[in-house]
């Protein structure tokens, strides 16, 4: 369905890092959630667990997105999510999760930090992901780990992601 929708991966999925975070953006549109989840699936990251609102998992619906690997995330609190996730990857042999560092679908001046957070501590590279609708590709980068630098480290992932042409040019990352 993805190639008969005129889509192609650049990059590849490195599969032999047994830990890491995917990195996606920009994420302007309900449709990156099916371009993301088609694209998992040919480049073979069926392990590739998700945050999302916690409002998606109500039922039926819920169902759904806890078998496509969906964590609910409660963004009304202050949950100590980050450090949850970092003892989930000090846990587990194997653990990848994707996040969208903008938060939301609407336009944001900045990205949220957590993913940074969670690579830096957990120490895991970051692949950087981005669905662009221009080109119609799925492009995935080489592992970046971060630096300790995190000023220069963002400014790197928003040069990236500014290249990307999200579904709705006028939001995502600015």
């Amino acid at each position: 369905m993805f190639k008969w929708m005129g889509w192609e991966i650049e990059g590849h999925a490195p599969l032999d890092i047994p830990k890491y975070i995917v990195v996606i953006a920009p994420h302007t549109s309900n449709w990156d959630f099916i371009i993301g989840v088609l694209a998992r699936s040919i480049v073979r990251w069926s392990n590739v667990k998700y945050l999302a609102k916690k409002e998606l998992f109500v039922f039926p619906f819920g169902i759904f997105f806890r078998a496509t690997g969906g964590y609910p995330v409660n963004r009304t609190k202050h949950t100590r999510l980050v450090d949850n996730v970092v003892q989930l990857f000090k846990n587990k042999e194997k653990f990848a999760i994707a996040i969208t560092p903008e938060g939301t679908r609407k336009k944001v001046d900045r990205l949220k930090t957590g993913f940074y957070y969670i690579a830096s501590r957990a120490s895991i590279p970051m692949i950087l992901v981005g669905f662009d609708y221009k080109k119609k590709k799925v492009i995935i980068t080489e592992p970046l780990y971060a630096t300790g630098d995190q000023e220069q480290d963002l400014e790197k992932l928003l040069t990236f992601f500014r290249s990307i042409t999200g579904k709705v040019p006028g939001k995502g990352i600015t």
